[in-house]
């Protein structure tokens, strides 16, 4: 976003500006009052840079849910199909399998492990695939 765009909060007017850094910065003024200068503060806000990154986290934390492990080791084919378009335009949809393995580590937190690969899609797409639970022995 370059240049500023305006926002009214009810007594406050704020015009919101990029910073080089790549923050958000809210510069408010307010309408009543002795202020003279612009008071600056910070405004969080999810950068286009970093869309790979938080795929990752948010596969992560997906599995984190689904599986009720901590440790949740993502495979390298699903990390490269992730990072193959860049870092900014990362597949729209994906089709993964997560499966928890015991820790065969003696010195392990956990007695489980998530791995998380990526799986070929259908040629008829997306449409019509749910969430299926596969044993070991069908697999």
């Amino acid at each position: 976003m370059r240049g500023l765009c305006l926002l009214s909060i009810r007594r406050t007017a704020i015009s919101l500006q990029q910073g080089g850094g790549g923050e958000l910065r809210a510069l408010t003024m307010e309408k009543k009052g002795g202020g003279k200068g612009r008071k600056e503060e910070v405004v969080t806000r999810d950068t286009f840079k970093k869309k790979a990154p938080n795929a990752i986290k948010e596969i992560r934390k997906f599995a984190q849910k689904s599986m009720g492990t901590t440790d949740v080791r993502v495979d390298v084919k699903l990390n490269k199909h992730i990072w193959s378009r860049g870092i900014r335009s990362v597949p729209r949809r994906i089709r993964v399998r997560i499966a928890r393995k015991r820790n065969d580590d003696e010195d392990a937190k956990e007695e489980f492990y998530s791995l998380v690969t990526v799986t070929e899609v259908p040629p008829e797409g997306f449409s019509g695939l749910g969430t299926k639970v596969i044993d070991e022995e069908e697999g």
